[in-house]
């Protein structure tokens, strides 16, 4: 009886997203997205002690009052809540990508990709970063995303196949080092979210302002293969309904002496620019994620 207990709140978790599935599909996109903001605040005002974590982490990080917090982090579950209604649209959204999301310098992609050794794209958990990856696969780039296991296989399958239906490749689970140095010997683009804590196999470095346990593996990667590391952005309009895709030039070419700098020195300007990048867009930030608990007991 235990064992069943144990497996209730999975199904429920499991069923409930089967259906919201099929409902979203069947909702105008606008309709859609207002149903999935409205899932996020009341997640947000269900979820009791872990939201309080999170407001509370976001007061200390931002220097701001707990009550200025308690608006970004409200304003970050319901982003996350549209973000999740847009992911399990994507079926349906396909054919509207270029209305919903507006490409900003993608040459410098493109730049990258030209000298054949693979692309490393630095992101963030910042706006709604998966459909920033069903956009380059959709338009046909070789779009490869590190995978991660979910609590329930089934969501982990689930994932890789909505990521599939749009031309984006599910690789390994967590960072995959084989997998990602043969997509980048084979000229594709890996996607890297970089704001995860790393615990004690980290760099630690400054992310807003605050020492974090960093992932270094793919800066290592990149180093060592010479492959370009372009960081992107997408961020949600004002409208709720739209969305801004960024590429900055590569770090190659921003950075002077990118590949002779010593690691940590990289690890440091890589969390820069999502810090950067973050406190321009504090509320489509993933707050409820402890990224400092090995550094700063934020758990």
């Amino acid at each position: 009886m235990d064992g069943d207990k144990s497996l209730m709140p999975n199904e429920l978790i499991w069923l409930s997203i089967q259906y919201l599935s099929i409902q979203l599909r069947m909702l105008p996109h606008s309709i859609a997205l207002s149903l999935g903001g409205n899932l996020g605040r009341m997640v947000f005002l269900l979820s009791g002690k872990r939201a309080s974590k999170a407001v509370c982490r976001c007061s200390k990080i931002l220097g701001c009052s707990l009550a200025v917090a308690r608006d970004i982090v409200a304003k970050s579950y319901i982003n996350l809540g549209r973000s999740l209604a847009e992911f399990l649209s994507l079926s349906s959204l396909r054919d509207r990508i270029d209305e919903l999301v507006t490409v900003h310098d993608i040459e410098n992609l493109n730049d990258a990709l030209a000298y054949g050794r693979g692309v490393i794209l630095l992101t963030a958990h910042l706006g709604n970063w998966e459909l920033a990856a069903a956009y380059l696969g959709l338009k046909g780039y070789p779009m490869k995303a590190i995978g991660a296991d979910q609590r329930d296989p089934r969501i982990t399958q689930l994932i890789a196949d909505i990521r599939s239906s749009c031309g984006v490749e599910t690789i390994g689970k967590g960072f995959d080092l084989r997998g990602a140095i043969r997509c980048l010997r084979e000229g594709n683009i890996l996607g890297v979210l970089l704001d995860q804590d790393a615990k004690d196999k980290g760099i630690v470095a400054p992310f807003l302002g605050q020492p974090a346990s960093t992932p270094y593996g793919p800066i290592k990667m990149a180093l060592k293969m010479r492959s370009p590391m372009v960081p992107l952005f997408i961020i949600r309009r004002k409208d709720n309904v739209h969305h801004d895709l960024y590429f900055l030039p590569s770090l190659e070419e921003s950075v002077e002496n990118f590949y002779e700098r010593p690691l940590e020195e990289n690890v440091c300007i890589c969390n820069d620019i999502l810090s950067d990048w973050i406190s321009r867009h504090p509320e489509q930030w993933l707050w409820l994620y402890p990224r400092w608990a090995s550094t700063l007991g934020d758990k």
